[in-house]
C-alpha cells in the first residue's frame, strides 16, 4: 500500500453518488507511475514468468510500501526516474523481534558498501536477504531514514500526510499495518543514494546512479517487508526532491548448498547456514 492521497474537496464527496465517482475517476487517473496492480500477475512487464509474480507496486515520492514475502521470492527495486530512495526495513516474518542488523550487515562482512553478493543480515547471525543484482552501485548504511524533526527543520513539514513526509514517519505506518510500533523498526538501509566515507570518517554525497537502475534482493527468509520512497537525510537539493519506485517480487527459490554464493565467503556461508537451519528447526 502507498500513501493515501489527501482528500478531496468537500463538494467532490458531499454525496455517496460523488464520492463513489470521485473514487472511480481516481483509479481512471491511475497512470503506470503511480498504482498497483492486483493482482500482482496483471503487470504489464513482467521481469519473470507473469504467473510467478506475487507483488506489483509503484510507490510514488513521499509513499510507502510493505508486503509479506515467502522464502526465495526475488524482490526487485527499480529507480525509474533516477530520484527515488529506498529507505528498506526488514523483519523475519513471524518473528518480527528479529529484525535487520545494519551494524551487523556491516561488521560480519567487512565491509560498509553494499553490493551484488552482500548479505542483509539480523541481529541473530542469520541472512534474511541477498543482494543479487545491483545496478546501482549507490547504497548507504550510514545514515538511516529522514526524521520528522529533520524534515520539519528542513522542508518545514515532516509528517507522514503533508508535502514532505519523513522517510521514518512513512515506515512507521508500514510497520503499523502489521501491528508493530516505532520501537520495531531497525535501523534501515537507503537503496539508490550513496556516500563515501573519507579517511576522516567524513561522508561525502555522491547522489544516484541515473534512472531504471535495478537492485535485486533475493528473501533467503520469510520477510517482512517494508519500503518508504522519500529523500535520503543528506540529500543536498534544496527542494524534497524524490520520483517513482517500482517493486515487483516473483517466486524464486533461496541460496542452497553448492550455490556460488553460498561458497562466495566463510562469513556468509554461517549466516545462510544459520538460516537454513533455523527454518529446519521450525518445521
Amino acid at each position: 500500500m502507498t500513501r493515501t492521497p489527501a482528500p478531496p474537496p468537500a463538494s467532490a464527496t458531499a454525496t455517496p453518488t460523488a464520492a463513489r465517482d470521485h473514487a472511480r475517476a481516481q483509479e481512471a487517473a491511475a497512470t503506470a507511475t503511480e498504482r498497483s496492480w492486483v493482482p500482482a500477475t496483471t503487470h504489464p512487464d513482467p521481469p519473470a514468468d507473469a504467473t510467478d509474480l506475487t507483488w506489483a507496486e509503484t510507490v510514488p515520492a513521499g509513499g510507502y510500501a510493505h508486503q509479506v514475502l515467502a522464502r526465495g521470492t526475488v524482490l526487485e527495486l527499480t529507480d525509474l526516474d533516477g530520484l527515488a530512495c529506498a529507505h528498506l526495513a526488514l523483519a523475519w516474518a513471524g518473528r518480527e523481534w528479529e529484525r535487520l542488523c545494519v551494524a551487523d550487515t556491516v561488521k560480519v562482512q567487512w565491509n560498509a558498501y553494499l553490493g551484488d553478493g552482500a548479505l542483509l543480515l539480523s541481529d541473530q547471525g542469520r541472512a534474511l536477504a541477498s543482494v543479487i543484482l545491483d545496478e546501482s552501485g549507490r547504497h548507504d548504511v550510514f545514515c538511516g531514514a529522514s526524521t520528522a524533526a529533520q524534515n520539519r527543520d528542513r522542508y518545514g513539514d515532516g509528517s507522514p500526510w503533508g508535502p514532505s513526509p519523513a522517510a521514518r514517519e512513512l515506515l512507521k505506518l508500514a510497520a503499523a499495518k502489521h501491528d508493530l510500533t516505532a520501537r520495531d523498526l531497525p535501523p534501515t538501509i537507503a537503496f539508490f543514494k550513496g556516500l563515501k566515507a573519507d579517511g576522516d570518517g567524513r561522508l561525502h554525497w555522491l547522489g544516484g546512479a541515473g534512472p531504471g537502475r535495478r537492485v535485486r534482493l533475493l528473501a533467503e527468509a520469510p520477510l517482512l517487508v517494508m519500503l518508504a520512497n522519500a529523500p535520503h537525510p543528506l540529500d543536498p537539493a534544496a527542494a524534497y526532491t524524490a520520483s517513482p519506485l517500482r517493486v515487483l517480487a516473483w517466486r524464486g527459490r533461496p541460496t542452497a548448498p553448492g550455490d556460488p554464493r553460498w561458497d562466495a565467503a566463510p562469513e556468509g556461508r554461517r549466516a545462510l547456514a544459520n538460516t537454513t537451519a533455523a527454518i529446519g528447526a521450525a518445521a
